[in-house]
């Protein structure tokens, strides 16, 4: 199932217009603002299906019954970009266990690229809800292998997989190769064009850069390992 928020006339479209604006996303304290008021939003919609159960609070005055939510999700994250978003995940999910998966795209002497995985610092996660996030869904490959990854800490009873702006082919790849009944698809705006290195277009450019500074990329340290 793929929920596509950005559909829905709401403040967040005026959130997602901001981190794409070129002119906003030079102040990056705003930017990173930005991803996680969207964060929060997502989080909102997401309280929506989890599971709840009747809990009593005791007030001044007497005992209130309210539904809460039956169990904490764990927040997933790949690293650098997912940051922001990842915090207003927690904002509102503040008692959640935390998990941070390294994958990055690693670029060959031809200009071609791969995803790496390195490392992954997680909980538990047998019969628990995972929220895993990353800003950017391009070719999917990213979020397909974080999802293995995280199979390794044990078996989720469900994972919503969020990102702020997904192209279609990413979509798609994500619905072709994660097992439909254990995944539920969050996105902000779908955007149709890609480039022919995989940047989705309009998009927003490269988030974690904008968030946190712009890195050596290692299509860089490739070039000038040949001088």
């Amino acid at each position: 199932m793929v929920h596509l928020l950005g559909e829905t006339n709401s403040l967040f479209n005026q959130f997602i217009a901001e981190i794409r604006d070129e002119i906003i996303q030079k102040d990056p304290l705003r930017f990173r603002r930005n991803l996680e008021r969207v964060g929060e939003i997502f989080a909102y919609e997401i309280s929506k299906k989890l599971s709840y159960k009747i809990k009593e609070v005791t007030t001044p005055l007497g005992i209130a019954r309210i539904p809460m939510p039956d169990h904490q999700p764990v927040l997933a994250t790949i690293l650098r970009a997912g940051l922001p978003l990842h915090q207003g995940f927690l904002n509102y999910f503040d008692r959640a266990e935390n998990c941070f998966i390294s994958a990055y795209r690693k670029y060959k002497s031809n200009g071609e690229f791969y995803i790496e995985f390195e490392y992954i610092a997680s909980p538990l996660i047998d019969n628990k809800v995972v929220i895993m996030v990353d800003p950017m869904l391009a070719t999917g490959s990213s979020m397909e292998i974080a999802y293995h990854a995280l199979l390794e800490k044990g078996d989720p009873s469900h994972v919503h997989l969020v990102s702020i702006i997904a192209s279609q082919q990413g979509i798609d790849h994500v619905l072709k190769t994660l097992p439909n009944d254990k995944i539920t698809l969050w996105v902000g705006a779908i955007d149709v064009e890609m480039t022919p290195n995989s940047y989705i277009v309009p998009g927003l450019g490269d988030a974690g850069d904008l968030a946190f500074g712009e890195k050596i990329d290692s299509k860089e340290t490739v070039k000038s390992s040949h001088f």
